[in-house]
């Protein structure tokens, strides 16, 4: 009587076990599509933050710069500085990673509004299309991601 309980016992163990092994099976692409999904937005924070920054920057640099014409230049430079950890470059008004166009930037050097026509403000304007450049492409997660990241900065020419 005694070797049957045992028996029993340890069928119901090993059915148990397989029923661990299909709810693990059910719940893995849902946790992992939520772990990725977490590391992809973290990424694209990063960018985000990283746009701005360099968009800061290129303003920055043109507004220090001595003469006309090394505004531009050193605006882009600083612009491609902040920005070449992730690989993104900009030349000629378009923003390149890995070769390919993903977006538009720009350096302007104009009267700045409301202002004297003697002062003068440079804008430099970030737009990366991140829907169709994604950093980390994620299948699933593009749907809570942005479509594009867009920073203008503004600053006094000195």
């Amino acid at each position: 009587m005694r070797r049957c309980v045992l028996w029993g016992r340890a069928r119901v163990l090993r059915d148990r076990r397989g029923a661990a092994a299909v709810e693990f099976a059910l719940i893995m692409p849902i946790l992992l599509l939520l772990v990725f999904g977490i590391i992809s937005y973290g990424y694209m924070l990063s960018f985000r933050q990283a746009i701005s920054q360099a968009a800061a920057e290129g303003a920055r640099a043109a507004a220090v710069a001595q003469r006309d014409a090394d505004q531009q230049p050193d605006a882009l430079a600083a612009m491609n500085e902040a920005l070449e950890s992730y690989g993104v470059t900009c030349a000629g008004g378009v923003l390149s990673r890995d070769g390919g166009g993903v977006g538009t930037c720009a350096v302007s050097i104009a009267t700045c509004a409301g202002e004297a026509a003697s002062v003068r403000c440079v804008t430099v304007t970030i737009d990366y299309n991140y829907a169709d450049n994604p950093l980390l492409p994620v299948p699933g997660v593009g749907i809570v991601l942005p479509d594009n990241l867009r920073y203008s900065a503004v600053a006094r020419v000195s």
